[in-house]
């Protein structure tokens, strides 16, 4: 039971494994979107575009069969002017391409997948012209839900034309009667208004489609817990070797803190469980920093090389708790504390200035004003 359950893909994707989706062309993307974006696009500039294509079209085909004597009995000139006409109607249907592949990119940046143009995601796979593979993706559940998307297409596409068709048949009718250029310029106005109702039908397809399809490539890139495991272990390196540098970045930072011990003013402690290291120049220094501090056997530790080195040792419970839970290493000391640590450092420096003071046993100081929010 344990390792089915690893094996069942119910955990979220991570960053990196999105990331190699992404890279691999597996985005999520919706074919719907991308059919109404495209028709309606491509409708909506015909409709802009529809007069500057027939004026410059209807230019084009009339200096293109207007020619001169020399041309005609020229074998040489046909060639060139159809090779200028092709790359004339090139230039004149180039801003209705342009506007094509536009819509195309704009279904996948809609669904979040961006425009992903690597090499892997256009990279040729011989595996999709597998025949059995193809059978089984046709079959599979997801295809079933194409077949009934396609149904669902042509009933309401279908449905929606002859509504349109039905309404406008006196329209079509009529355009016998009109005048032969008056008549093509309404036959294509009727035509790309067709284009765009019967193009809208895709919208209520694809706000079915496009949930679905999110929540799809969401669930086809779950992992399983033993690959995020498996992950964790590439990207981040083995568990125990990842403890072990942290050990020895702790250790390292542990000595460099007690090489500071030494260089302190004093040493204030709980006196059993914490102990704190100040040290304060009035010339360098705002306030005074904390240099080392430590609970148990470290505060221990402190209070050792505070001996061996002559620092000032100072009982002093409620301001090494307030110092150790507030302050950080390298750090000065909060302002509420500058008062009572101001009267220990000054009753240190009294003692020190007299002649041949020697630490002889831990100093005690009681009644330090200590702010109620400070106490610990």
């Amino acid at each position: 039971m344990a390792e089915k359950a690893a094996q069942e893909r119910t955990e979220q994707a991570t960053p990196r494994r999105l990331q190699q989706a992404k890279e691999k062309g597996q985005i999520a993307n919706s074919r719907e979107l991308n059919t109404l974006l495209m028709l309606m696009l491509s409708g909506g500039a015909m409709w802009f575009l529809g007069p500057y294509f027939a004026t410059e079209m209807m230019t084009l085909v009339k200096t293109s069969l207007t020619l001169t004597r020399e041309q005609i009995f020229d074998p040489t000139a046909m060639p060139v002017l159809f090779k200028r006409a092709i790359l004339d109607a090139l230039g004149i249907i180039t801003p209705f391409f342009i506007v094509m592949v536009v819509a195309a990119l704009m279904g996948p940046v809609f669904l979040g997948g961006g425009i992903n143009i690597s090499g892997q995601a256009i990279a040729f796979k011989w595996e999709k012209l597998d025949p059995i593979k193809g059978v089984k993706r046709i079959f599979a559940w997801r295809g079933l839900i194409e077949l009934l998307k396609a149904l669902l297409k042509f009933i309401l596409i279908g449905l929606v034309a002859i509504i349109y068709l039905y309404n406008q048949a006196g329209e079509y009718l009529g355009l016998s009667d009109e005048p032969v250029k008056q008549g093509v310029a309404h036959t294509a106005e009727l035509l790309v208004m067709a284009f765009l109702v019967i193009g809208s039908t895709m919208t209520l397809i694809a706000l079915v489609d496009v949930p679905f399809q999110l929540w799809d490539h969401k669930q086809q890139l779950k992992m399983t817990f033993q690959e995020v495991k498996d992950e964790n272990k590439d990207t981040e390196g083995n568990p125990e070797v990842r403890g072990r540098v942290r050990k020895m970045q702790r250790d390292i930072a542990q000595q460099r803190m007690m090489a500071e011990v030494p260089k302190a003013d004093v040493i204030i402690t709980n006196p059993e469980h914490y102990s704190v290291a100040l040290k304060y120049d009035q010339n360098a220094m705002d306030a005074p920093v904390v240099v080392a501090k430590g609970v148990d056997l470290i505060a221990f530790q402190i209070r050792a090389i505070a001996r061996e080195h002559n620092v000032p040792i100072v009982t002093a419970p409620p301001l090494a708790r307030a110092l150790h839970y507030t302050t950080e290493i390298d750090y000065p000391i909060p302002h509420s504390l500058y008062l009572a640590v101001a009267q220990v450092l000054a009753y240190i420096f009294q003692l020190k200035r007299k002649r041949g003071w020697q630490q002889r046993g831990d100093l005690k100081m009681g009644n330090l004003p200590i702010p109620d929010d400070m106490q610990y």
